[in-house]
């Protein structure tokens, strides 16, 4: 009578490749975190310049105003979280295409020649359209955002100190800075906490790097046959609603920011749905040309 108990040796053979991927993986993932864990302390060390670099968006939009640059510390401990988090978001940053190539090397040695020809396109359009929202998010919302914050200050504490640029800033009207003490308006003018800036300008750069990468994945999982244009343009209406769930989680709580990004991410959404339909027309070309 035959029984269905296998071999040791069986057992031994069919659980050699699992072990395998399995120390395979665990080394992606410890030279990934060290990577990271490099990255970071090298920003540490360096933060005083990053954070030279993060705050120049608040600092033209200050200047545009007269007024001067400076942000506070509002706790005695904050300027070390400040330098914490540059490290943090600093090292994000420089090891993101470490880890994508770790990730690279790890599904590699599974795919056939033409499926690593057809990956390696998009391996590399990753950290390329990270760094493009990132750009995006810094030269082109922030000053856009800040600016427009920024025009809610009022009273003689917002007027810079210059008459003549006192005039500019009073709506056009020349205002003397002996005129503009005696109006009855309650001074409002910017203080921003260290903390609480580089808090929204590392969100909003990561955002936006984030959101970049949503083309990258929608095409890739296109060429993969994962999704079709056909499902990603039925599937809209719900898509809309997960962007403005996203939009309002990632982004502070004011509904200007949250619509700017959800209008990069729809847009981008729309992006992929042709660039996906651009992938399913070529493969049909390719297979009406095989038969």
């Amino acid at each position: 009578m035959a029984t269905n108990t296998a071999k040791p040796d069986d057992i031994d053979d069919s659980s050699a490749p699992l072990i395998e991927h399995l120390k395979e993986l665990r080394t992606r993932l410890i030279w990934s975190v060290l990577a990271f864990v490099v990255a970071m302390v090298l920003c540490y060390f360096v933060w005083n310049p990053i954070f030279d670099f993060l705050t120049q968006p608040i600092c033209h939009a200050l200047e545009k105003r007269g007024q001067t640059c400076g942000l506070i510390l509002l706790k005695l401990q904050e300027g070390f979280f400040v330098a914490m988090r540059i490290a943090f978001f600093g090292g994000f940053v420089l090891a993101f295409p470490v880890v994508g190539y770790q990730l690279w090397r790890f599904v590699a040695p599974g795919l056939y020649r033409s499926e690593k020809n057809a990956l390696l396109p998009f391996l590399v359009a990753s950290p390329v359209m990270f760094l493009l929202g990132a750009a995006f998010a810094y030269y082109v919302i922030l000053p856009w955002a800040f600016d427009f914050f920024l025009g809610f200050q009022q009273g003689p504490l917002a007027l810079p100190d210059d008459p003549a640029a006192a005039a500019t800033a009073a709506a056009g009207t020349a205002v003397t800075p002996d005129a503009a003490a005696r109006e009855p308006w309650a001074g409002i003018v910017f203080q921003g906490s260290v903390e609480e800036y580089l808090t929204l300008t590392t969100k909003f750069i990561l955002a936006f790097g984030l959101s970049f990468q949503l083309p990258v994945a929608l095409t890739l999982m296109g060429k993969a046959g994962l999704v079709s244009s056909e499902g990603l343009a039925s599937v809209r209406r719900y898509a809309i609603v997960v962007i403005l769930v996203l939009a309002a989680m990632v982004t502070p709580p004011d509904v200007i920011s949250q619509i700017v990004l959800f209008s990069v991410i729809y847009g981008l959404y729309e992006i992929s749905i042709f660039l996906v339909r651009r992938i399913e027309r070529k493969r049909e070309l390719e297979e009406q040309g095989d038969v």
